[in-house]
């Protein structure tokens, strides 16, 4: 079976809503083997909907579209499905008791506008909503099933979940598909490419590896269709992790950060942060994960030389001799704040974020990350390029991923 998903709102093409909606819908859908072949999203215009909806049942069985349910003028959802299924609206009694019903429930009564809402396309199959005042409709033609749903996300999920898969799968036969994505950080896309072009040449026709590269982070997800089995799926997957282990965190949903926590509440350990030109971040990164307060004790935020050097015993001559990017200044901010904290581990971060400030000998994106403990210290200066949020979010993961080494050595 083959979907498509289509958005539909001005809001969403000016950057004004991010849409969240089809990557959600596409995980539910996947996850119940329902392959997603498009995903398309246009403005409230009648002939732009209609268009899109003619060129996707040419394409796919199923498609699902949000948004333009709602009761003002601009919404045209409805009008437009009406119109394109040959239709006419109706009263729906359903939809019309779930507006009252709602609206009891603060007190008012709904105004012509509201009742309106309760107008459904007579062909269609219709969905009361349980969360708001927008049902939704199915029209099913040709074998073929078009479901509108509300473009509020929380309204959208429980009619999808409840109401309109349940539908679906009855209806079409679904394909087995089986996920598994490997997690990596500092590791560039086109070098696992390179490491792994064997194994990527081997595949089976049925099982697929995309490539999803993040700021500092890699996700590979090798997906198998039909004759697929989960074991030869992990085959494959074993096969990457081994190329690459030096760089693979995780499996899944697996976040850096949570899998760090996780190392350092079995083992018992502490950390503080010392940080410079990652702002606080890492410690943002680290309190990020619930019940991190088990081993995070806190951190300095020293952007100035006159913090590192009264908070953290940064020596001064050295900062004046080797600069506040180097190695001797970033080993001195963790030794400090490991002192300061008593932590068991320390990580300290200073470099040039940009997009100024670098030299031939600093460069732009150049960040030293420092790890103190108390059987001793180790650091490594990265480049990282010259955009300043990137430098920040990728200083910040590799100083994690680097803890997270050194855990898994003991």
């Amino acid at each position: 079976m083959k979907a498509a998903i289509l958005t539909i709102g001005d809001e969403l093409l000016i950057g004004q809503v991010v849409d969240t909606n089809s990557s959600w819908m596409a995980q539910q859908l996947n996850l119940v083997g329902i392959k997603v072949e498009e995903k398309i999203g246009v403005g409230d215009d009648a002939s732009v909907i209609k268009e899109a909806l003619s060129r996707l049942l040419n394409k796919v069985d199923f498609v699902l579209i949000t948004g333009g349910l709602g009761p003002t003028k601009d919404d045209i959802t409805k009008s437009t499905l009406t119109e394109f299924f040959q239709d006419k609206l109706v009263l729906h009694e359903g939809s019309l008791e779930n507006v009252k019903r709602i609206f009891a429930t603060i007190g008012r009564e709904p105004n012509a506008v509201n009742i309106q809402q309760a107008m459904q396309p007579s062909k269609a199959l219709v969905f009361v909503n349980q969360n708001g005042t927008a049902s939704g409709m199915c029209f099913d033609v040709d074998g073929k099933m078009v479901v509108s749903m509300p473009g509020v996300p929380f309204e959208m999920k429980a009619m999808l979940l409840n109401q309109v898969l349940p539908m679906a799968l009855k209806r079409f036969r679904k394909i087995d598909i089986i996920h598994k994505t490997i997690c990596a950080q500092g590791i560039g896309e086109t070098y696992v490419a390179e490491k792994i072009a064997d194994i990527e040449a081997s595949l089976p026709d049925y099982i697929k590896l995309a490539y999803l590269p993040s700021v500092g982070l890699l996700r590979l997800r090798l997906s198998g269709y039909g004759a697929a089995s989960r074991q030869e799926v992990d085959d494959y997957s074993n096969q990457i992790v081994e190329r690459i282990s030096a760089h693979v965190f995780g499996f899944g949903d697996d976040i850096l950060q949570d899998v760090l926590g996780q190392l350092l509440i079995q083992q018992g350990k502490s950390i503080s942060t010392a940080e410079s030109c990652t702002g606080g971040y890492i410690g943002h990164l680290l309190t990020s994960v619930p019940g991190s307060s088990q081993y995070y004790l806190g951190g300095t935020i020293a952007y100035s030389n006159e913090v590192k050097v009264k908070q953290l015993g940064v020596n001064k001559q050295d900062l004046e001799k080797f600069g506040a990017v180097s190695k001797e200044v970033v080993e001195q901010m963790a030794i400090g704040v490991l002192k300061n904290t008593g932590s068991d581990y320390a990580i300290a971060t200073s470099g040039i974020a940009g997009p100024t400030g670098g030299s031939v000998e600093k460069p732009l994106g150049l960040v030293w990350i420092a790890l103190a403990g108390k059987s001793g210290i180790f650091s490594k200066d990265f480049k990282f390029g010259d955009n300043r949020e990137r430098n920040i979010q990728r200083a910040a993961l590799t100083a994690l991923n680097l803890l997270r080494k050194e855990l898994l050595k003991k």
